[in-house]
């Protein structure tokens, strides 16, 4: 399991199905242990590769050799948590669920080379052709697979992937602020350094609207930092702008806890969890107003036209300047969170994994 969004689904996931529902043996499969992520492996069986070349080929394990392990282990009923099934599952006669999280490579597939267009493709479309149950986690999603896949809407199911607790318990934002050499007063925007996340608009928004609170950028890195680094320098903005990666999830939710508000105005998410994220943790939250953002904001958040930078600048303004607009989106977003709780979570997953095997 890595650091990213798909990493924190499984996590949360394992996290939350053992959580409230310990009676089931829950079996892990997964190419390798990473204690550095997931520190929970101990209170789950876990099955890795039997054979280096496996070990060496992690996506052939996951795509081909995996099922027959499936079938030796007896399992019940198999999910996928990351957009794909092994091959010959529906053969080996095991009842099986995909959460499929967003279809970007074919919305914007020039952000993707050609090669893994092409076996995210494949994946994806045996994937909800195999499965008996597609989990979708947001409308939008759902959406996306009725139209490139032509798949029944009644096969597709929308649960909303939770939030960790980390982000519902209060941090000692103080020393976390202090850690990092932040000031009290800043801007938060979370997400992996890459065209789609549109950071570059956040700071050329800031910029434009003589905006003069420090902006911190938290996310994995990518050469899209680069152009990042280059506007930044451009324009003397060193001092104002800190990037961090790899932050833990307590020091992440202490900095949500104390940020004046958090900008996150990706050009398109299946989800949008820094946006839930945001709202469990109190903090008003400007995104965009595409794809599934305004439906996981749900009204607790200002929207936005994540193309242009002026309107972004004024958004930022108007709730740096406006102290009950900031109070009001908080006090909604904390109550919309809940829509993102684990347990509710927990509860629909299980719902929907006894409805196939009873």
């Amino acid at each position: 399991m890595n650091s990213s969004g798909l990493g924190n689904y499984s996590r949360n996931t394992l996290n939350s199905l053992y959580k409230f529902f310990p009676e089931n043996n829950y079996i892990l499969f997964t190419p390798e242990i990473n204690n550095k992520y997931f520190k929970k492996y101990s209170l789950f069986t876990v099955i890795t590769p039997q054979y280096r070349l496996s070990r060496k080929l992690k996506s052939l394990w996951r795509s081909i050799f995996l099922v027959n392990q499936l079938k030796n282990q007896g399992i019940e009923l198999y999910h996928g948590l990351s957009n794909e099934l092994p091959e010959g599952i529906s053969k080996k006669r095991i009842t099986s669920v995909v959460t499929i999280h967003d279809l970007i490579f074919l919305r914007f597939p020039q952000y993707y080379n050609a090669i893994d267009r092409k076996i995210y493709y494949r994946k994806v479309k045996y994937a909800v052709r195999a499965a008996d149950k597609i989990v979708a986690v947001s409308r939008q999603t759902k959406e996306d697979i009725e139209t490139f896949f032509k798949v029944s809407p009644d096969k597709i199911e929308v649960i909303y992937q939770p939030v960790s607790p980390a982000f519902l318990k209060k941090q000692n934002s103080d020393h976390i602020r202090k850690k990092y050499d932040i000031p009290e007063a800043f801007i938060l925007s979370v997400g992996t350094l890459e065209p789609r996340k549109n950071q570059l608009t956040l700071l050329k928004a800031v910029n434009s609207a003589k905006i003069n609170i420090p902006v911190v950028l938290t996310g994995n890195s990518t050469r899209y930092i680069a152009k990042l680094q280059r506007y930044i320098s451009q324009n003397n903005m060193q001092h104002q702008v800190k990037i961090l990666s790899n932050l833990s999830q307590d020091d992440l939710a202490g900095l949500y806890q104390s940020a004046l508000l958090s900008v996150y105005i990706s050009l398109y998410e299946g989800f949008g969890l820094p946006v839930a994220e945001s709202m469990a943790c109190g903090c008003p939250v400007i995104t965009s107003g595409l794809s599934c953002l305004p439906e996981t904001a749900g009204g607790a958040a200002l929207l936005c036209n994540p193309h242009d930078e002026y309107e972004v600048g004024e958004k930022i303004k108007l709730l740096i300047d406006d102290a009950s607009l900031r109070k009001s989106l908080s006090q909604k977003g904390t109550e919309r969170s809940a829509m993102f709780d684990e347990e509710v979570y927990a509860k629909k997953l299980m719902s929907l994994y006894k409805n196939l095997t009873e």
